[in-house]
């Protein structure tokens, strides 16, 4: 998103249930399951085990570490970028979160980003997003989340 299609961080009460953009798409491998299980210390074979995966896993081969492809949501919004007039924006946490379809290895996955709240705080506003996880030709998503942050004011 261009500077100037971001919206101001005081337009965004005005912008609830707006889309706030779609990401571009990225591709997940199993490299970066190998990392992750790495990172986690969770060996898990129906993540990192290909052969296991395609003959004993419900799958037909491995598929992603749904935490890895939730942990793709912060680098994912940075695609949208943050409203004008802030600086930074804090991980506040998750209201809700489900894994509604595993992401095949290989797979490609996009955020779409729709605004649900806004909140004064302390440090500028407080934010939920209601945060959808595609996958590449699938009429189902990988994840559903509700998002919250806080948009740190530009001094």
């Amino acid at each position: 998103m261009t500077e100037n299609a971001r919206p101001h961080m005081d337009q965004l009460p005005d912008l609830i249930g707006m889309e706030l953009g779609v990401s571009r798409w990225i591709t997940l491998g199993q490299e970066d399951n190998d990392l992750f299980a790495r990172a986690t210390r969770d060996p898990d074979p129906l993540h990192i085990d290909p052969d296991w995966a395609r003959r004993e896993g419900p799958f037909g081969g491995t598929i992603v570490f749904g935490f890895l492809t939730l942990g793709m949501l912060t680098h994912l919004a940075n695609d949208i970028g943050l409203p004008r007039g802030s600086k930074y924006q804090l991980n506040y946490g998750l209201n809700r979160m489900r894994f509604v379809s595993p992401v095949h290895v290989g797979s490609r996955i996009r955020l779409r980003m729709v605004l649900a709240e806004v909140k004064e705080h302390a440090l500028g506003m407080l934010i939920t997003n209601n945060c959808t996880i595609e996958i590449e030709g699938s009429d189902q998503p990988a994840i559903v989340a509700e998002w919250l942050g806080v948009l740190v004011r530009e001094d």
